[in-house]
Parts: C-alpha cells; sequence; structure tokens
C-alpha cells in the first residue's frame, strides 16, 4: 500500500500569515497522518467546521499541510485490529481528524483504530456520510433532552438557525418521534423545504436590537440550538418551566448576554453539547440513528457534490449560502 497513490484536498499554509491554500494534491498513504487503519473513503461531509479551516478562520489548523474533512464514512483496506475486516463499512467523526490530523477529504484516509466505528445494520455509506458529525450532534443533543426529562406531550421544540446540516437531521428525528417541531430561520424562502422535514411551524428570528428580558412567554419545552449568542439568551427565556435547551454552535456569536432567572425560577436547562464524545455513547447513538432516531428525509436535506466543487462549497457554506447537508462523493 505504500506505493499506492491517490488524491487529496489538502490545506497548505503560508510562511507570511495569509490565508491557507487548498488544492488537490497526488498523495502515497505514507505521506497520510501516522494511524493503523487505512480506509478508502466513499463519502465525506461538508461542515461549518471545515469551511472555517479553508477560510483560515478561527485557528482550527495549525498545523500545515492538512487534508481537511471532519468526518467520512467508508469500507476498511486493512487494519492493526482483527475486528476491523477488510471491506467492513465504517464511519470516523471527531478526535481530532481534518484538524489535528488528516481527514476525510481524500480518496484514502489512515486513522487509529479505535477512532474507527464499524456501520450499523441499516446504514448505508451515503446515509452515514450525510449523518456525519452533524448527524451525531443532533442524536446527542436529543439524547440528553430526553435524557433530562423532555417528552413529545410537553410541548414544542423549538430548532434554530433551521436550514443548516445539524439542524435538518434535529427536525426530522424530532419529527419522527412525534415531537410537534418549530423551526427558526431567517429564509423565508425555505419554508416548504423545513415543512417537508417535518416542521409544523416556521418562523423568523426575534429583533434583537434592543435588551433581552430576563423572562419572556413561556412557549418552547425544549430547544436545539446552533446560533448561540443573544439568539439563545432569548430562546432560554422563552422556555416553559423545567424546558431544556441543548446547545452546540457559536454562528451568532460565543456571548451569552441573559440572565440567571430563567434557571432559578422556572428550573430551565442548558445542556452543552461535544459531539467528540466517548466510543461507547457513540456506538450506543449509532444503533439509536439506525433504529428509534432513524430520520426517514436525508434525501431531502442533502446533496452529493463531486470533488471538484469541494472549495466552492465550502464557500457557500461559510456565506450561509446552502441548505442542509452536503457530502463529497470519493469513491
Amino acid at each position: 500500500m505504500a506505493n499506492l497513490e491517490f488524491q487529496a484536498y489538502r490545506l497548505h499554509g503560508s510562511p507570511d500569515g495569509a490565508l491557507p491554500q487548498g488544492r488537490f494534491d497526488t498523495l502515497s498513504v505514507d505521506e497520510l497522518s501516522a494511524g493503523d487503519t487505512l480506509i478508502k473513503v466513499a463519502y465525506a461531509g461538508l461542515n461549518y467546521k471545515d469551511a472555517l479551516a479553508q477560510a483560515g478562520r478561527g485557528n482550527v489548523i495549525r498545523n500545515y499541510p492538512r487534508i481537511g474533512g471532519i468526518d467520512l464514512a467508508g469500507t476498511v483496506v486493512q487494519s492493526a485490529d482483527p475486528a476491523l475486516a477488510p471491506g467492513q463499512e465504517v464511519v470516523v467523526h471527531g478526535f481530532g481528524i481534518g484538524v489535528d490530523c488528516d481527514g476525510g477529504y481524500a480518496e484514502y484516509a489512515r486513522v487509529r483504530h479505535d477512532w474507527v466505528l464499524p456501520l450499523p445494520r441499516g446504514i448505508s455509506l451515503l446515509d452515514a456520510a450525510v449523518l456525519g458529525a452533524a448527524g451525531y450532534t443532533a442524536a446527542l443533543s436529543l439524547h440528553w433532552m430526553e435524557h433530562c426529562g423532555l417528552t413529545p406531550d410537553q410541548g414544542s421544540v423549538l430548532v434554530t438557525g433551521a436550514t443548516g446540516g445539524v439542524a435538518g437531521i434535529a427536525i426530522d428525528i424530532l419529527s419522527q418521534r412525534g415531537y410537534t417541531v418549530c423551526a427558526m430561520s431567517g429564509k423565508p424562502e425555505a419554508e416548504s423545504y423545513l415543512r417537508s422535514l417535518g416542521a409544523a411551524e416556521v418562523i423568523a428570528p426575534p429583533d434583537l436590537s434592543g435588551p433581552i428580558k430576563p423572562l419572556m412567554s413561556a412557549r418552547w419545552a425544549g430547544v436545539i440550538d446552533s446560533v448561540g449568542g443573544p439568539l439563545l439568551a432569548h430562546a432560554l427565556a422563552s422556555l416553559r418551566p423545567d424546558g431544556v435547551a441543548a446547545a452546540f454552535g457559536n454562528a451568532g456569536g460565543a456571548d451569552l448576554p441573559g440572565s440567571v432567572i430563567p434557571f432559578i425560577l422556572r428550573g430551565v436547562k442548558l445542556l452543552g453539547i461535544n459531539a467528540n464524545s466517548p466510543m461507547p455513547l457513540r456506538r450506543e447513538l449509532w444503533q439509536r440513528l439506525a433504529t428509534d432516531y432513524r430520520p426517514s428525509r436525508l434525501a431531502l436535506a442533502s446533496r452529493v457534490i463531486e470533488p471538484k466543487d469541494l472549495p466552492q462549497a465550502l464557500a457557500a457554506l461559510l456565506e450561509r449560502g446552502s441548505t442542509g447537508r452536503s457530502v463529497v462523493r470519493f469513491a
């Protein structure tokens, strides 16, 4: 395998501190980051973090050159772990791939065997890529929200940043489980799309130009938030007693200009969602993504692109010019 050559989309740093430059390079396996498991990549997802890395924003990548792509789905070529047989279909996300070590934007990836998760029965490689880190984050959010007592009969669940990849899958999963979903989006043209995913209501973001009241009309039983900032503070103030919010993004800012009053007077709960969770929990939730958390509308919320379109698609993602999940096909 050392002589195997393949194409990879790799980001290169600049000695003068300018923005990283992305290009397709011809590589050999020995040029990949260290690992004991070689995977032939079928698909890799496009994520906001990947878009930030390409644009040189957020200090995502510190060491260059680096193959981007924080998730991938493919088949095992060879592994030091006898449990990972050649030809086995697997998914990998997190653990620093695409950031601290080479990721999924290549025809082959090399990773540690204990980062590799065999696909549960019933999930195809394409499904796994569409789900990827985004689907896992959506499932993890709902898992912890239900752990805190959320049930469909308690009221509506608000999903912010609703046209994003995680949000679209979250809407799908929630609706399949009987929740009434309200999708919040600043794109009025996306209403029919969001309703097709299962949203019962679509609303525009509130006016956040003024101060946010400590408490507002109690409307939501739960919130799945990808935006952060003032919008999350507004949502927390609008949760019902014992309501629960799951927060995993900061597209609207990292500050949280809110109050402790919702926590004290209404007993609301704010859950921080870090998708880089331990492997036992990953196995459990991927199994649920194949069963009771299984989305039914992945095809509506996704598109497949070719490698040549990857740079432009990442740029569009950063500028909020895309909807749902995009995956790049390498196989």
